[in-house]
């Protein structure tokens, strides 16, 4: 493994000029949630070239490519996965290679994601000797918006079988992580990301005369405050959960009162059975209030990612090789999951895998602005690192024994 190592480090360094042009070239041409055509057919033209053993481009009708490279021998199937889709953000680098699309902006890596799967893809077709079984490489389109569902979709599609993933591998590039580290966890990694939707009705009356109707700006008040009680009343105080109201709308002057008021916001938890618990509460709490007042209450709740939780044994096996890779040093355990989500959530629940973070912080570059700002950029120095990473997991996975894994 200590040739194997080093041979796979060498072979990502060389490569370091392309993962960087590459990775600003879709960083200049980002594009949203289910549009990434260019970007997709950039991934597909690149995979061609390395002489990949298949590329499905349009996977299930979607912009996603999955792509397949081969070793030698026949074994078994591992998978790894990036994201390709931006943000609707207007970006603020003031770097050549910013955004060329006004309101549009790879605020949160997935243009490094893409390049550095890209860069394995290479390194694998160039080490196919080294290996058993094959490398599944999954782009995926739709992480960013909740409604698009990408990950699901492809799930639901079959990405993960013909052949049967036995693990599956993930970075996420993390500025609060040094560049040359890499970060992970066991067990709950990220939360889910749900969200609803709550339209009080009431009856419309003059501001002077409200008794004349039904004020649901009174009871959608109400309403915001009795649900942030949900999560310190009906949760486990050591479960973390987090309801949040973002959009609250209603009303046409300040004299009269409105027919109707909506609002709407996100709820995160970390674990499968608090997630499913919450609605019922939430939903008995808002119209319980709107009928306490004489109004009515509709609410809306929708299923976004599950909570991402690492599995132990892949989870255990990713460090152990991560070490291998880069050094004791270098592998952080972090300490505490985060409340953000992520649909690399809905591959964890079908076969075991680790999603892992990837230290792009360099202050004197100054990519220190976290992810989803639009002054967020990378140290370039981590693409060949998290290329180098995706590669070795890979091809360790498959030449292990004895077998990991459920």
């Amino acid at each position: 493994m200590e040739e194997l190592k080093e041979l796979i480090l060498r072979s990502s360094l060389e490569i370091k000029e392309e993962l960087i042009r590459w990775r600003r070239h879709i960083h200049m041409y980002p594009e949203l949630s289910g549009r990434e055509f260019n970007t997709a057919e950039f991934v597909a033209e690149k995979l061609k070239s390395f002489g990949v053993d298949e590329v499905i481009e349009n996977f299930a009708g979607s912009t996603a490519v999955v792509a397949t490279v081969k070793g030698e021998k026949p074994g078994g199937c591992v998978a790894l996965r990036a994201d390709m889709d931006a943000l609707p953000t207007e970006e603020k680098t003031g770097k050549p290679y910013a955004s060329r699309i006004k309101g549009v902006m790879h605020s949160c890596g997935h243009d490094a994601h893409t390049a550095m799967l890209l860069g394995a893809a290479k390194v694998l077709c160039k080490l196919r000797k080294e290996f058993k079984g094959s490398v599944k490489l999954i782009f995926q389109p739709c992480e960013e918006r909740h409604d698009c569902k990408g990950a699901q979709w492809l799930v639901e599609h079959g990405v993960l079988e013909n052949p049967r993933v036995e693990a599956i591998f993930a970075l996420h590039v993390y500025p609060e992580l040094p560049t040359g580290y890499v970060g992970t966890r066991f067990g709950p990694m990220l939360a889910s990301a749900d969200v609803f939707k709550v339209v009080v009705k009431g009856k419309s009356t003059h501001a002077s005369r409200p008794h004349q109707g039904i004020d649901p700006v009174l009871i959608a008040a109400q309403t915001v405050n009795t649900l942030h009680h949900v999560v310190s009343r009906y949760v486990d105080p050591l479960e973390p959960a987090v309801l949040t109201v973002g959009k609250i709308r209603g009303g046409f002057a300040e004299n009269i009162i409105p027919d109707e008021v909506e609002f709407e916001g996100t709820v995160r938890t970390l674990s499968h059975q608090v997630r499913d618990r919450i609605p019922k509460q939430m939903e008995q709490a808002v119209k319980g209030i709107a009928a306490a007042y004489g109004g009515e209450c509709e609410f809306e709740f929708q299923w976004g990612t599950p909570p991402l939780i690492n599995d132990k044994e892949t989870t255990a096996f990713a460090v152990e090789k991560m070490k291998e890779l880069l050094g004791d040093e270098r592998v952080v355990i972090l300490e505490k999951p985060s409340m953000g989500g992520e649909d690399f959530s809905v591959y964890l629940k079908e076969v075991p895998g680790t999603f892992i973070r990837l230290g792009v912080r360099n202050e004197e570059k100054g990519t220190v602005y976290p992810l989803h700002n639009s002054r967020f950029d990378i140290d370039e120095d981590a693409l060949p690192i998290g290329t180098a990473v995706e590669a070795y997991l890979a091809i360790a996975w498959l030449n292990r024994s004895p077998k990991l894994g459920k």
